[in-house]
């Protein structure tokens, strides 16, 4: 992917030294991202950090799919530096981030701005209030501008959306967030405390599981703990039914946003199924309170086991018929195919993740790549779609769907014995980790950076949502206002995962 000079390759939870980490020049960082993405890589996260110097530095997490590799490298950068972006799609976010959080400008960015308004950088230029912003428009006879948001008429999160129209045809959408910033990024600095993990279990409701295993994989290799084979089952099982949760909800959703109400009546019942299995394990349906350093904080006794597993095929079976409605409707498919169309091309150059990457196609999953805790021994087959439009995204997910169930089978059929939780030492000091947990959504990173106490002195959150909101706005090119809400819901992203 690059070479040993310029990046240090990383392992998926594997804690680095500091030192180890190849210190380049903006203009050597630059290009060794540049050439990692021409040769099919991605970047996983770039974002910058002050050191003890108070020197803002730029750290990239890049990645080679098809090779399971991961690399890291970093550059001291001045007041500005040449826009990655200029050449590589893929960073356009991370750099309106790394502008807003530092204060270093992207010189040549296409259109840089805040994406969560943070007040140091838009102080003094009218960007410090949430959502006063300058939007990109398009002029011409008869092309008006229709705005969504941030209040919604349903129970849902705040975002903005603004379409460039020509009559009902949308020629352009600009997403707008950051309305539920909460400064978590920068409460994790210090940690870890007694209120880190809950901040885990937070940053995105629905995805509990899927943060707390990543954050627990990043604590574990920095103390050099080792998880017991049950608990790693236990972890899997969560993070598996989540992920069910998760799709059979946007599965009902989607055929909600047709009028199909069958399915939607059904998958929504069925959601709080799948819910509940995770709250008979820990008693929470979110699963808080069950993934903590050094393992899992509850336990499955024999019964418990047997009950999950009568849960789960009675779930499955109704999840099987309800959704198997939508395939044998015509009207379905013919809604779906075709509606909020991401080509291969366009998908490979945004880096999107999780089931959006894989219904157009990329046979890209961490369970497989970067394989985490009991992934690494059990493997779950990667289910692709090919036409990137509403229906691939809702068929990868009920691919997912059998694929999972046949996955928490197996592990709670042949749970390990043993202990479910082990002491964590101290962290180490002045290192690096990465840690990637393939959460529904997609690909989820965490970087932590630690100092010479061994505390964070810098931690980074990738969710997948940031990777795939450009997605979304690519997906209404060319269709109708009326298909907004449709290609939305296929994509189901996270606002206050992206907001943090």
């Amino acid at each position: 992917m690059t070479t040993s000079a310029t990046t240090r390759p990383v392992r998926n939870g594997e804690a680095v030294p500091l030192q180890a980490i190849p210190q380049l020049n903006i203009a050597e960082l630059r290009a060794t991202v540049l050439q990692a993405v021409a040769a099919g890589g991605r970047i996983v996260a770039l974002f910058a950090h002050r050191g003890d110097s108070d020197a803002v530095r730029l750290v990239a997490i890049l990645t080679e799919d098809a090779s399971g590799t991961l690399a890291v490298c970093s550059a001291e950068v001045g007041d500005s530096y040449a826009a990655i972006s200029q050449e590589c799609p893929q960073a356009a976010w991370f750099e309106r981030e790394i502008a807003e959080q530092s204060g270093v400008h992207p010189n040549g960015h296409p259109w840089l701005k805040p994406i969560r308004f943070h007040a140091p950088w838009c102080k003094g230029d009218g960007g410090g209030t949430i959502g006063v912003t300058d939007f990109f428009t398009v002029r011409g006879a008869e092309v008006h501008e229709v705005a969504v948001g941030p209040v919604h008429a349903g129970i849902i999160e705040p975002g903005h959306f603004r379409f460039q129209c020509h009559g009902e045809r949308v020629l352009h959408l600009e997403i707008s967030l950051g309305y539920q910033h909460r400064g978590v990024e920068r409460a994790l600095v210090g940690g870890p405390g007694k209120r880190t993990i809950h901040y885990m279990e937070t940053l995105a409701g629905d995805t509990s599981i899927g943060h707390a295993t990543a954050y627990c994989g990043a604590v574990e290799a920095l103390a050099g703990c080792r998880v017991a084979p049950r608990a790693q089952q236990l972890r899997g099982i969560a993070l598996e039914l989540e992920r069910l949760a998760n799709h059979t909800g946007d599965l009902g959703a989607l055929a909600g946003d047709i009028g199909y109400l069958p399915t939607a009546a059904y998958c929504g019942r069925l959601r709080g199924d799948f819910l509940n299995m995770t709250a008979l394990v820990c008693g929470s349906r979110f699963g808080r309170g069950l993934v903590r350093p050094g393992g899992v904080g509850f336990d499955v006794d024999t019964n418990r086991r047997a009950t999950l597993l009568k849960s789960l095929d009675g779930a499955f079976a109704d999840v099987s018929s309800a959704v198997n409605l939508l395939w044998e409707t015509p009207s379905v498919p013919a809604r779906f195919e075709q509606t909020g169309v991401v080509s291969r091309a366009d998908c490979a150059a945004l880096g999107l993740v999780g089931p959006a990457a894989r219904a157009c196609g990329i046979d890209r999953d961490v369970r497989r790549e970067f394989p985490f805790g009991i992934f690494r021994f059990a493997q779950i087959p990667v289910s692709t779609w090919h036409s990137g439009d509403v229906f691939a995204r809702a068929y990868v997910r009920w691919l997912e769907i059998q694929r999972s169930v046949a996955f928490v089978r197996e592990q709670l059929s042949a749970l390990h014995e043993g202990t479910t939780r082990v002491d964590v030492g101290p962290l180490a000091a002045n290192a690096l980790v990465v840690s990637l947990v393939e959460g529904w959504r997609g690909e989820i990173c965490h970087v932590g950076l630690t100092n010479d106490r061994g505390c964070f002195s810098h931690y980074k959150v990738v969710d997948p949502s940031f990777h795939n909101w450009m997605g979304l706005a690519i997906a209404l090119r060319d269709q109708q206002v009326s298909d907004f809400p449709l290609c939305n819901k296929s994509f189901n992203l996270s606002y206050c995962g992206h907001d943090l």
